[in-house]
């Protein structure tokens, strides 16, 4: 009978082989197999990762991550997609890498990231409609999906982009740390899902989070925790180097455009501007505006400022629901706009009739203009007032590139040029119709329209163009990437949006001085007119609309560290 050879002793390599083989997520499903099989609850091994007591006044539940637990193995957001039921790209925890040390000692660290439940939540505060509450119990951020319509605005505001947006329910949702799982004494799934233990749920005292902001250390390339005060913890028994990024810090990609608040931002500020530049012609130039032609422009300023808000609409993911816009008036400046941009709409209604009754002779016979300029001047108030509105929207978002100054700026010039531009379609409507008092008022504020219109223009064109100084920052800052996406990915845009400022503020008014247009055009001249009008109105607009484009497709949005 022949001997067994002695079995070969096991290598250094045989071992780290079987090592690997063996993962966490293998481990824990053994272990699931076995507890099913004795009979016990798999439930018990959590108790160390849960709170023995519910929070006490001034603490609230908060999730602690253990870094040096956290493989990266993805099965806390395998586990949270199938619990919650989300759809195929939804996810409502994410799983970022960051990477740093030295070629001698490279290190990489994996982030399991959800929603933080902060003590100020930015999602709460900008929610026009109320459909998010912090619980007064737990501290647990929900989101009331029946109440949400849609807007969006959440996902603008969170600077760790925790809502996500689902487009076939047309609603936001987000993590609400498996609320209803914690009541009955359970684990939220990634939690329990977790091989590692990585991921525990905690009670946290108020006044520490507050305290711990202080010091501006939440993770390497996160937000600063200043913000919404998130109430996550991340500890780590190592040290990590000091230029620890995230894998995707050097990554420049657009953003969503979000076709319909580029254009109602774009034809709400042409119409607030129309109104504007006939509020300060008639203080200038009384009289300027004879009574054929302020009925025209009345009418054209109010049907882009109407044509503005019902594509508004059509941005809600349930638009049926928009009358709740208003609920969120005492802290959300999107309630605020809407409300502004409503009275608005409808003072420059009231205007628009009463100059249309006044012409035709219906009203004002005693020669009283008092009602029309004041109605005049409250449209041009109301609108501006929506303008800044609009401007707090995306200052409240905390983005660099939206920044209060930046945006006042950016609204109040596209605001005086499309308004300058805008000021010639009666003009043109009216020379077209055979009006005498066309030409009369084209003598009188042609060429004033024609110089102003280029000076708006030129200092929009000279802002816009300041941004590319940052490509010269030695540090990736967010505006740098702002300059790098125009310059790289959306350079064919830029192109576009700045041949377009120049042909429609510069060169057509220019064209119009030139060929002494701003006077009463000759007989047979009115196509001519009419053509230059109509090609200065559209490159104006054009170019307003690519602005716009480039304002939301080229922002660099703070989050929470991502991956390759």
């Amino acid at each position: 009978m022949t001997a067994t050879p002695p079995a070969a002793p096991a290598t250094l390599v045989d071992r780290y082989l079987r090592e690997q083989q063996a993962t966490a997520v293998d481990r824990l499903a053994r272990e699931h197999e076995a507890a099913q099989a004795d009979g016990a609850a798999p439930t018990g091994r959590y108790s160390a990762l849960m709170p023995a007591t519910a929070p006490a006044a001034g603490q609230q539940y908060a999730f602690e991550v253990d870094l040096d637990a956290c493989s990266g193995c993805k099965s806390c957001v395998a586990a949270c997609h199938a619990l919650n039921g989300l759809e195929e790209t939804e996810s409502w925890r994410d799983v970022g890498l960051l990477h740093g040390g030295s070629r001698q000692l490279p290190v990489v660290q994996h982030v399991t990231t959800a929603c933080h439940h902060c003590l100020d939540p930015a999602c709460m505060h900008a929610c026009p409609v109320d459909a998010y509450e912090k619980d007064p119990v737990t501290g647990i951020v929900q989101h009331l999906d029946d109440q949400c319509f849609g807007c969006q605005y959440c996902t603008l505001a969170c600077p760790y982009e925790a809502p996500k947006y689902s487009r076939s329910k047309g609603i936001v949702r987000k993590c609400d740390m498996c609320s209803e799982r914690l009541a009955d004494g359970e684990a939220p799934a990634c939690v329990q899902s977790c091989p590692n233990g990585a991921i525990a749920i905690r009670v946290v005292d108020v006044e520490q989070v507050v305290e711990a902001s202080e010091t501006n250390l939440f993770v390497p390339g996160a937000p600063e925790p200043g913000l919404t005060l998130p109430t996550t913890t991340y500890r780590t028994a190592r040290v990590l180097p000091r230029n620890m990024i995230p894998a995707d810090y050097y990554t420049v990609r657009p953003e969503h455009a979000h076709w319909s608040l580029i254009l109602m931002l774009v034809l709400t500020q042409l119409s607030v501007g129309a109104f504007l530049v006939e509020r300060m012609l008639e203080m200038f130039l009384p009289g300027a505006l004879s009574a054929g032609i302020r009925p025209v422009h009345s009418a054209s300023a109010l049907a882009f400022g109407l044509l503005a808000l019902g594509v508004s609409v059509l941005h809600l993911g349930r638009p049926q629901h928009a009358y709740r816009a208003v609920i969120g008036l005492r802290h959300s400046w999107l309630s605020r706009e809407i409300v502004a941009f409503g009275l608005f709409a409808a003072l420059a209604a009231a205007y628009a009739a009463w100059l249309g009754l006044e012409h035709a002779g219906w009203i004002g016979q005693q020669g009283d203009a008092r009602p029309a300029v004041w109605l005049g001047w409250s449209v041009a108030l109301s609108g501006t007032a929506g303008v800044i509105c609009s401007v707090m929207v995306y200052q409240y978002t905390k983005r660099d590139f939206w920044n209060g100054p930046a945006t006042a700026c950016r609204f109040l010039l596209t605001t005086a040029v499309l308004g300058l531009a805008a000021a010639w379609i009666p003009l043109m409507i009216a020379t077209a119709a055979g009006a005498a008092a066309a030409g009369a008022a084209i003598d009188a504020y042609g060429a004033m329209l024609c110089r102003g219109l280029m000076a708006a223009t030129a200092a929009k064109l000279l802002f816009e163009a300041a941004l590319f100084r940052h490509l010269a920052s030695r540090q990736t800052t967010s505006l740098k990437r702002t300059a790098q996406l125009m310059s790289g990915a959306l350079l064919n845009v830029t192109i576009m949006r700045f041949a377009a400022g120049l042909l429609g503020g510069i060169a057509m008014p220019a064209l119009l001085l030139l060929s002494r247009v701003p006077s009463i055009p000759a007989h047979g001249q009115d196509l001519v007119f009419g053509v230059l009008v109509a090609m200065l109105v559209a490159a104006c607009l054009a170019g307003e609309l690519l602005e716009r484009y480039l304002f939301f497709a080229a922002v660099a949005s703070p989050k929470m560290p991502g991956k390759l």
